[in-house]
């Protein structure tokens, strides 16, 4: 399997991420975030009531992890694991995209989804990858395009 293949099959085999974001004061918070993907793009339908959703409001810094089980690695300390530097922004609900996003969660995630299509206060959020780095272990850790594809192996500093 190609670095491009492995990197698509970890995304395509999650239905939800790590989410990071941070305050206008600086403060970091770790969450947990549904999303979908389109045209390179992350996307997160996120409640006011969370403070991730406050944060990226406020500061469009994010960084969002997909990461590999647990029990599905052979090292604890070297899983597969996809890292994406994004800029976050609100996209608006009268905006076609905003449609065709939620027609989006609505196919993954099925009858689960429908109620929060009509909660005021859900936001959607894309998250624009300014820099993607995959990593299937220790030494194989690589850049990859917003579609997933290699761009270079990252190697440590030359002594």
């Amino acid at each position: 399997m190609t670095v491009d293949q492995s990197a698509q099959e970890l995304v395509s085999a999650h239905r939800s991420l790590v989410l990071a974001t941070v305050s206008r004061y600086g403060d970091p918070t770790a969450s947990h975030a549904p999303f979908v993907r389109l045209n390179g793009y992350l996307y997160v339908y996120t409640s006011a009531m969370s403070r991730h959703t406050g944060d990226m409001k406020q500061c469009p810094k994010a960084s969002a992890m997909i990461i590999q089980s647990e029990c599905a690695t052979a090292n604890v300390f070297a899983p597969r694991r996809i890292t994406f530097s994004c800029v976050a922004q609100a996209v608006a609900r009268s905006n076609d995209e905003y449609r065709e996003v939620l027609d989006l969660f609505s196919q993954t995630f099925g009858k689960i989804f429908e109620p929060m299509k009509t909660l005021g206060d859900f936001t959607l959020f894309r998250l624009d990858p300014l820099e993607i780095k995959y990593v299937e272990g220790f030494g194989r850790a690589y850049l990859l395009s917003k579609n997933l594809h290699l761009q270079e192996h990252i190697t440590g500093p030359k002594s």
